[in-house]
């Protein structure tokens, strides 16, 4: 079943959050950066993570916090690449669509593309190999993509 509505408000980037990070974690490409290497909390991560996806989309929360120390710190443990970038994407565009549909939506996954490949960039230098593609990413279509539901 195809997604009819948008995203509306925190609840919802809350149940768009939580099913995108299940993925992730479970992500035999991009799980290990935050199971293994970050540990990460997903319940102390998803208040933050809200936060920012909230001021993004929704312009109604402050998000303080410096969303590129914590990339470069796992960039410095295991090295992050476009792979590893595009994988995010792949799912994010997969939860995204799997649950909204509207502009909300579409800018949300309009707005993961660009944060994945500005954090690439400056991680890997402004001459980083994104995997081309449209836009100078990785191709979507390369990548295998699962089950995110």
């Amino acid at each position: 079943m195809r997604a009819t509505r948008d995203i509306r408000d925190r609840d919802d980037l809350d149940v768009l959050l939580r099913r995108f990070y299940t993925a992730a974690f479970a992500d035999p490409l991009i799980g290990p950066f935050f199971t293994e290497i970050a540990g990460t909390d997903l319940e102390v991560h998803l208040p933050r993570i809200t936060d920012f996806w909230e001021r993004a989309l929704l312009r109604t929360a402050g998000y303080g916090r410096d969303a590129f120390a914590p990339h470069a710190a796992l960039h410095s443990a295991r090295p992050l690449t476009a792979a590893h970038f595009g994988r995010w994407v792949q799912l994010w565009h997969a939860t995204v669509d799997g649950l909204y549909a509207g502009p909300r939506a579409e800018r949300a996954k309009a707005q993961g593309e660009r944060i994945a490949l500005a954090m690439l960039r400056r991680l890997a230098g402004p001459g980083a190999e994104t995997g081309g593609g449209s836009g100078g990413f990785v191709p979507l279509a390369a990548l295998r993509l699962r089950s995110v539901a």
